[in-house]
């Protein structure tokens, strides 16, 4: 790093907390304000701020992780989630705006009622605001801290020798990271969502627009050779986007996604599995985003843009650059270091400082949302609906802003037990597979009450509790994914159960949320029987149609874009029509006027 370098690290820092300091004001005015941005987002900023909360440090590496593994095709982990991106964007953006909520956590006691709900509301409010939350920070902190040992050897040789005086095993590097946490957690107690959003704009596109430098130069390398250079130097099944059998080439041994593995991503994982930023039904950040725009259909194009940056324009600067690290640093014994080394090596004076910052953007973006999520969480699902409910705003914006930095700290310690990022991700994956039906089907069908959630919540964290205490599960030995299909059957199996042995939710409370939100669908039928003057805006059907529009439309974009990178030109022009056609077809769906009685904003 030269001072060219570390001038433009030090101009990202001073313009986040300008941003922070500007928007402090405001976002202390109410907890609407803080976690909200008082309900006044635009669809273009509440798109971006989702996609750049999920373009953490991690993600790169992470990517680099699968393609090590199981070449482009291992990207189907994350990839299928474009199933249910779609999905929260036809059958559930307009709802969740509709229901007014302050956090999705919250929806439990619109929905449901009762003991349980209340239980269920507080379970979900610790067990998502603190524990999923503090697991996130710290696997994406474990990324800042590869970054950091990677690019700057000296200083873990000096924390080596250090903290050996002090008889403490910690890395300098992790200890730096602690320090940017706590940096992250003041902007963010300062910020408020309003303030998180705008800087997350700009990092998304700093963090973009570094990758794609990277991308570029290290395909110039004379090791790598282009494109054409790395055909020759891996194997031809490392290339494929869908599951292979390959052979080895040049040395290099065959990677392939085993066929079982790819049909539990795209048949079971993407509408079974909670995860962070693709949440069946929508849900976390993305819901706090919905939630926070200006009405429904501004929360629908919202996550429309979000699911079309997400998968269409992020992943292959990250891809080039894992498969030029394989060439380039064939033994390394941790494959995500590869990311950080075509870093360190290929990046000159300047361009490496803002690359650098495009990684702290991308790390602080992420942090930033998930600590004024998870507080939102604690203090207005937990402290405020169960401990102190009649406070003044001013208090409960004081709390949060002390949860942040407490949460902050919390994580840190998290990060000093996690050894790898995607084995993070499918942690989390398993633990909640067979809840994510239970999170689509709480707003289609009357029957599904409190008790049938709380099982589906349970039940998967329960087994994998089992198997990591020693004992045997069946279908769990089989490792991730293919558990999923254990794990998966025996939640969903057990929450059915429970939703016919307990009653369902009151007919008052579901009539009030069916005025609120207006579902369709043959799961209301007895509901709207009983209502008639309250129509769904949208017919299922329509719904249906635009979800099978948006899937193609993203998957053509995707592979197009793979295609014309790779030089296969005929594949990649019918791919590119495809992708025109269903892009006018979902414009032009979305732009007829739903129709419908009832409560609605847009």
């Amino acid at each position: 790093m030269t001072l060219i370098d570390w001038i433009l690290v030090g101009g990202y820092f001073l313009f986040t907390f300008t941003i922070a300091g500007y928007f402090s004001r405001r976002g202390g005015r109410s907890t609407a304000e803080f976690f909200l941005s008082g309900r006044s987002m635009p669809w273009w900023l509440a798109g971006t701020s989702m996609v750049a909360t999920t373009f953490a440090a991690d993600t790169p590496l992470a990517v680099t992780e699968l393609v090590a593994e199981n070449g482009i095709a291992g990207n189907w982990l994350w990839w299928s989630f474009a199933f249910g991106g779609m999905c929260t964007v036809n059958f559930f953006a307009r709802l969740w705006r509709r229901s007014g909520v302050q956090t999705d956590v919250a929806f439990v006691e619109l929905r449901y009622a009762g003991k349980a709900a209340a239980w269920l509301r507080g379970i979900k409010a610790v067990y998502f605001g603190l524990i999923m939350n503090v697991v996130i920070i710290g696997w994406v902190s474990l990324a800042m801290e590869t970054i950091i040992t990677v690019l700057f050897p000296d200083l873990a040789l000096f924390g080596q020798t250090a903290f050996s005086v002090l008889n403490m095993e910690i890395s300098a590097a992790l200890v730096l990271v602690s320090v940017l946490v706590v940096l992250v957690s003041v902007y963010s107690l300062l910020a408020g969502l309003w303030g998180i959003a705008v800087t997350d704009a700009f990092q998304f596109f700093l963090a973009m627009g570094g990758s794609i430098f990277m991308a570029v130069l290290v395909l110039q390398h004379p090791d790598v050779g282009g494109i054409t250079g790395l055909k020759a130097q891996l194997s031809a099944s490392t290339f494929s986007f869908l599951p292979t059998v390959g052979e080895a080439v040049g040395g290099v041994a065959a990677m392939t996604l085993t066929v079982p593995a790819f049909v539990a991503f795209i048949g079971i994982q993407w509408w079974s599995s909670w995860y962070p930023g693709a949440e069946p039904g929508g849900g976390g950040y993305i819901a706090q985003r919905m939630l926070s725009a200006k009405d429904e259909r501004h929360a629908q194009f919202a996550t429309l843009a979000y699911t079309i940056a997400h998968y269409c324009l992020r992943p292959w600067p990250w891809i080039l650059v894992a498969l030029a690290s394989l060439v380039l640093y064939p033994d390394l014994g941790s494959s995500r270091e590869g990311f950080v080394m075509v870093m360190r090596d290929m990046l000159p004076a300047g361009l490496l400082g803002l690359v650098v910052a495009a990684f702290l953007a991308a790390f602080m973006s992420t942090v930033s949302t998930q600590l004024n999520w998870g507080v939102s969480y604690l203090v207005h699902d937990g402290w405020r609906r169960f401990v102190a409910r009649t406070r003044p705003e001013r208090y409960y914006v004081m709390l949060s802003r002390a949860l942040t930095f407490v949460l902050g700290l919390i994580s840190i310690v998290v990060a000093t037990q996690l050894e790898s990022i995607s084995g993070a991700w499918e942690l989390i994956l398993t633990a909640s597979s067979g809840l994510g039906m239970v999170l689509i089907f709480r707003w289609y069908w009357w029957r599904i009450n409190a008790w049938s959630e709380l099982a589906a919540t349970l039940t998967p964290v329960l087994l994998v509790v089992l198997q990591l205490g020693g004992v045997s599960v069946p279908g769990l030995d089989t490792g991730f994914p293919t558990n999923l299909f254990a794990v998966a059957g025996v939640s969903t199996a057990l929450w059915i159960l429970v939703t016919y042995l307990t009653a369902p939710t009151p007919r008052p409370v579901l009539e009030a949320f069916y005025r609120r939100v207006r579902p369709a669908g043959p799961g209301w039928r007895p509901l709207a029987k009983a209502l008639p003057d309250i129509r769904p805006s949208t017919p299922i059907a329509v719904l249906c149609r635009r979800w099978a529009t948006g899937i193609v439309l993203v998957y053509s974009v995707l592979f197009a874009t793979g295609h014309v990178i790779l030089g296969h030109a005929r594949s990649s022009a019918w791919l590119t029509l495809v992708a025109l056609v269903t892009a006018a077809l979902l414009w032009w769906d979305l732009g007829t006027r739903d129709t419908g009685k009832g409560r609605s904003d847009s």
